[in-house]
């Protein structure tokens, strides 16, 4: 299991490293969330909550679930393309009480498609290698966690997706509190989706572990686990 996961793996080691902190990965059936609901208090023995990539239906509302913990506990949460989708699902159906909200990855016809397939994307038949792929360009809205923890209002990304966030529901979204502090140059696509209000809550579309290095690390993974250490030895928000 850890090989399907090696980039993130490293990329939290060196943020680790970094930080000076030994990263103790833990790897969780979210399906057994779904089971049995009351198993998801067992996070509160972690120091943070990682939704990484993946794909279709399989544990989604355990993800879901997880994540959802994570908001309404303050715990430190990152979550990477599929988690930064799920994140908008939990915070459409949870915050914006948007009952029915989904992806339509997962649910063909959702009463609220907060996440929906692209619209280049939609009369795609042949799935090898139609994805949204390779480093995109990302505008960082100045004052925002995310300008705070990469330096800059530019940065390149690599991606792999088909789905997004539904700009129809970016308004009621946005309304409730979240901040879109990530966007593609044209405006037409959510890229990060943070949390303010909270301790560390940061979800990218794009996938940050693949530029991160060993004494340089991937500033998303660095953020989120100097949120972990600080939040387990009680120190402050970390304002970067």
């Amino acid at each position: 299991l850890a090989d399907s996961y090696v980039s993130m793996n490293e990329a939290l080691r060196h943020a680790g490293a970094e930080c000076g902190a030994r990263i103790l990965i833990d790897y969780i059936e979210a399906e057994n969330f779904e089971e049995d609901p009351e198993r998801v208090n067992t996070l509160k023995e972690y120091d943070g909550i990682f939704v990484p990539y993946g794909f279709g239906p399989r544990g989604t509302e355990g993800k879901i679930k997880a994540i959802k913990f994570a908001r309404e506990n303050d715990m430190p949460f990152l979550g990477i393309c599929y988690g930064f989708q799920l994140a908008i699902v939990e915070f459409a159906r949870n915050v914006c009480k948007l009952e029915g909200a989904n992806s339509t990855e997962i649910e063909q016809n959702p009463l609220h498609p907060v996440i929906d397939l692209m619209p280049e994307q939609r009369k795609i038949t042949y799935k090898g290698a139609t994805m949204r792929l390779g480093a995109h360009k990302v505008i960082i809205k100045e004052g925002t966690l995310a300008h705070r923890l990469y330096g800059k209002t530019e940065i390149y990304e690599r991606h792999r997706h088909r789905w997004e966030v539904n700009p129809k529901y970016w308004s009621i979204l946005q309304k409730h509190g979240a901040v879109f502090s990530g966007m593609s140059p044209d405006r037409r696509r959510v890229e990060i989706f943070e949390l303010p209000d909270k301790y560390f809550f940061f979800a990218s579309q794009f996938h940050g572990e693949f530029k991160s290095r060993p004494g340089k690390p991937e500033p998303e993974y660095y953020g989120f686990v100097k949120a972990c250490l600080d939040r387990k030895l009680g120190r402050p928000k970390p304002e970067f």
